[in-house]
């Protein structure tokens, strides 16, 4: 057993002294790193202009100067230590991009390499007609669906809730339908519109554009429906029919 524990320290503490060889090796070098300003680029394939810089660099950090491949392109004596260059100077195909810096002190210190591929302009053509025409072109579908299948499946029968009735809103919350102004649940998975949805009422049928009402909102529509209620008021949106039927119901209850 002490034999083991002596195998894991010995593990832990190669471990601790690898660690802190990498990290004093890391905070030694200078971090490059490459932004795009205009152009192309997917991958390490790059198009356009762009600018190459060292990222935190140290206080003490005087000049640097950026090289693709072995080839300096420019020296930088003020922070924040960047450079612009444009690939089409440039011959087409792989390149390295490093930089060498130098302390105040004159202390060399040397950067991580980015390795690219300097591709010409029809490349972001290429791009957008292989990838994000098709990747749009799915987008465009999965709507469509999305839309389709509510107008197709919104035609079934409606709730017949009274008026002034107190409802779950779920989740979702509510919206007060505009058409016969009667609150009601929306979906979560209907179709958005910015900030409001494309919803069919249950109660009327009528498809509309609505935003989520507040819970005060909601309870002073529920109260105009009880109030509508009490005074016997048709609701917004009954058809004839609807009226017929409702009337025939009443008057099975009546004393001949």
């Amino acid at each position: 057993m002490k034999k083991l524990y002596s195998v894991v320290f010995l593990v832990l503490l190669l471990s601790a002294l690898s660690t802190t060889f990498v990290y004093a090796q890391s905070t030694s070098q200078l971090q490059l790193s490459l932004r795009r300003n205009f152009g192309y680029s997917f991958g390490s394939d790059i198009q356009g202009n762009f600018t190459i810089s060292i990222k935190n660099p140290p206080d003490n950090l005087s000049r640097v100067t950026f090289y693709i491949d072995a080839t300096p392109i420019g020296q930088v004596n003020t922070p924040p230590f960047s450079l612009q260059f444009n690939t089409g100077s440039y011959s087409l195909g792989a390149h390295t991009l490093t930089a060498i810096g130098y302390t105040t002190s004159e202390a060399e210190l040397t950067s991580n390499t980015i390795q690219v591929q300097f591709v010409p302009a029809s490349a972001s053509t290429q791009f957008i007609l292989k990838i994000v025409l098709p990747i749009f072109g799915l987008i465009v579908i999965i709507l469509g669906v999305f839309v389709a299948i509510p107008l197709v499946t919104g035609k079934g029968k409606l709730i017949n809730l009274p008026l002034g009735a107190p409802r779950n809103y779920g989740v979702g919350g509510g919206a007060i339908c505009p058409k016969c102004a009667r609150p009601f649940p929306l979906r979560l998975w209907w179709i958005n519109v910015g900030f409001s949805k494309i919803d069919r009422c249950p109660f009327c049928g009528k498809w509309s554009l609505v935003h989520r009402a507040s819970p005060e909102e909601l309870q002073k529509a529920e109260q105009a429906e009880l109030s509508q209620a009490q005074s016997g008021s048709a609701v917004a949106g009954e058809s004839e029919e609807d009226r017929l039927k409702k009337d025939l119901d009443e008057s099975r209850y009546q004393n001949p």
